[in-house]
């Protein structure tokens, strides 16, 4: 997941591949519920792990449930409808699928069983409006608080006294969760009699109510439909309120399927397509369905039990105008769809969007326009005409995992004309782990940009600058790449070490250079799967390095890894001739040094950290023979490249070099 504040996306071209749906958001905070209130042990398999389902799981064990994680699996021992404690407070962060039956479900047995539950989340979700399913339960007898603002959460719930004589009334028209909430719960009161519940006004997202609907008759529970309007769940006397499936398979969410049906649509052109596999024909999620609104704009979409293949159909998309009641989730996709359209395209019915994690129809608004697109809005519309001019812009995603997925899609506005394209800065990408935390990563594996467009950084210096340091920190800053040019030919040396191989044997060192298999992870250096880090700061190995760099033949077998490292979002690289020779189109190119007094010194102090013993004078010496060997070698000397910007880090902590340098990578930004 990208740690990160901001996350530049540069102009994207085209799309190809496969991609492996997350668990399903909808279906695995539903399970877990109902495995939870289960008597006995529960085994699902494929559950979404994300900020939703842990704020889940951890209010499930506080409860007492014993969960049990296995890798791809989970195993939730449930309470078998009878509380284990009687007294919590839980945070459920800005999970609407948690925060709504769990209040229905504690409240219905701190009424029945006694309790004092209070249920808060972050601040966002205490703006989510809850107060008509806190209605519809206080009507039937259940003592809540509102500790603040009436209407929304934090809640307390504790005790009361149910009457289950009259049906229970509960909107339809603000939230199906609402709904959801009460058809989870109440079969925990339904030993004696049916309940039924009433409906006021027209049930929105009804997909979602069918996806409770199929996930009770799994777990035992009846539920007797009569239109969208009344909903009876039959007594089950003595035989348990739920009963465990044993197993249970989690499919893929195909919300998240949304933004790579659209990536298909968009910019698998030419023959090539993108696969999408955990969701397919047989998904009991209504926002399947946006594969029918895809090919409404142009897409071509191949359908098989548990996959979707995509590719793009008319170009440019056509303009729609829609209904999108039954996928509200997955409508937003839609919008920036719009972007790429023939016209103007109008998404109705859309007044759910205003109570999830942020009011999505003026939040779309905002951003759609500062890419260029005309946009009007009313309260449960949005209508959008594609920029005339694309402007590169920074992406607010106000908290809201579905405004940072499928905004990115933006990026690929050299597809729509944008002459040359821009790129889009998505702001706070880590709000996409509430339901995909991988999203970034496995959207950058499918789509292409021009080479010469995917940015690099380059931190050139002397041996013992701090490069290295400097560099690796300003990739984990902006979510780059990272490549230790150096990093190859130590690894080079290193392996001729051990293979007794000469440091005046080019052709060696070059067949040598040219099987590495090197890879930068978490601060660790990878050769074949090895942990070498250590191993590459030995004084013998770098030393060699140094030496053996400047064989023209073994610069020429790494130009071409090095080169590899170029990939999205973006590479920051150091060594001695990153911005001179390997990346001379960089968009930034420093050069680090420091005197060979301090170098020296920085390079004794971390020694003698790490137990070995070492003279200062011997090192100052080695270093300037380093220097002078780099500084004259004939090939890809060590020199700052012309228009490179010098930094003398003698003086300074890496926090306020770091500092430096993404001040003046913002200087160079398009987003300054």
């Amino acid at each position: 997941m990208f740690d990160t504040p901001f996350l530049d996306i540069p102009p994207l071209i085209a799309a190809e591949g496969c991609v492996r749906l997350p668990g399903s958001k909808s279906i695995s905070n539903r399970v877990l519920l109902l495995a939870g209130l289960c008597e006995g042990t529960t085994t699902l398999h494929g559950l979404l792990d994300s900020d939703d389902t842990r704020v889940m799981l951890d209010a499930l064990r506080a409860l007492g449930c014993a969960i049990e994680n296995g890798g791809a699996s989970t195993r939730v021992t449930g309470l078998g409808g009878r509380l284990a404690v009687h007294s919590a407070s839980l945070f459920l962060g800005n999970a609407g699928t948690a925060m709504r039956p769990l209040t229905t479900a504690l409240a219905l047995l701190a009424a029945t069983q006694g309790g004092d539950f209070e249920l808060r989340g972050v601040a966002r979700m205490h703006e989510r409006p809850i107060g008509d399913l806190v209605d519809a339960l206080r009507a039937l007898g259940c003592t809540i608080d509102e500790l603040g603002q009436p209407g929304y959460p934090p809640l307390r719930l504790r005790g009361g006294r149910l009457d289950l004589d009259q049906p229970i009334r509960v909107r339809g028209d603000v939230s199906s969760q609402f709904l959801t909430a009460l058809l989870l719960a109440l079969p925990l009161v339904a030993a004696e009699r049916d309940i039924a519940i009433d409906v006021a006004g027209e049930l929105i997202s009804k997909p979602y109510v069918e996806i409770t609907l199929k996930l009770l008759a799994r777990f035992g529970v009846v539920v007797r439909r009569d239109g969208w309007q009344r909903f009876t769940i039959a007594a089950h006397g003595d035989d348990g309120a739920y009963r465990s499936p044993g197993e249970l398979h989690v499919e893929g969410d195909a919300s998240s399927a949304s933004y790579f049906i659209a990536l298909g649509a968009i910019a698998a052109a030419d023959g090539h397509s993108v696969r999408i596999e955990g969701v397919g024909s047989e998904s009991i999620q209504g926002d399947i369905a946006f594969a029918d609104a895809a090919e409404q704009m142009g897409a071509r979409v191949t359908r098989s039990a548990n996959a979707l293949e995509v590719r793009r159909g008319a170009w440019p998309l056509r303009a729609i105008r829609l209904d999108c009641n039954h996928i509200p989730d997955a409508a937003m996709t839609l919008a920036v769809m719009a972007l790429f359209a023939d016209g103007t395209s109008r998404l109705a019915n859309i007044a759910s969007w205003r109570v999830k994690e942020t009011d999505r129809i003026a939040a779309m608004a905002a951003e759609l326009r500062k890419l260029g697109a005309v946009v009007t809005f009313g309260a449960d519309f949005i209508e959008i005409t594609p920029p005339v001019q694309w402007r590169a812009a920074e992406v607010r995603t106000y908290d809201d995992h579905r405004m940072a997925m499928c905004m990115a899609l933006a990026a690929f506005n050299p597809l729509a004309g944008a002459r040359p394209g821009v790129p889009v800065r998505i702001l706070d990408p880590r709000c996409v782990a509430k339901t995909f935390p991988d999203y970034f990563e496995t959207l950058f594996d499918v789509v292409r940009a021009e080479p010469e467009d995917i940015p690099v950084i380059t931190v050139d210096g002397p041996s013992a600058s701090g490069k290295g340091t400097l560099a690796a920190a300003l990739a984990a800053a902006l979510g780059f790449h990272y490549l230790d040019s150096g990093a190859l030919y130590r690894a080079t040396a290193l392996a001729a070490l051990s293979a007794g191989v000469g440091d005046n044997d080019p052709a060696a060192l070059a067949r040598l250079g040219g099987k590495l298999d090197l890879r930068f992870e978490a601060g660790s250096t990878l050769l074949a799967g090895a942990n070498v880090t250590e191993a590459l700061r030995r004084e013998d190995v770098g030393a060699m390095a140094s030496k053996i760099a400047a064989w023209p033949e073994l610069r020429d077998t790494l130009r071409a890894l090095q080169l590899s490292f170029r990939r999205l979002p973006g590479l920051v690289a150091d060594g001695r001739d990153m911005g001179s020779v390997i990346f001379p189109a960089a968009r930034l190119k420093v050069f680090l040094t420091a005197s060979a007094e301090e170098r020296a010194l920085r390079r004794h102090k971390q020694l003698i950290s790490k137990g070995f013993s070492a003279r200062l004078e011997d090192l100052l010496a080695d270093l300037r023979a380093r220097d002078a060997r780099d500084t004259n070698r004939a090939v890809a000397p060590l020199v700052a490249a012309t228009d490179a910007l010098l930094l003398d880090n003698s003086g300074l902590t890496i926090e306020a070099s770091v500092d430096r340098v993404l001040a003046w990578w913002k200087e160079r930004s398009p987003f300054a």
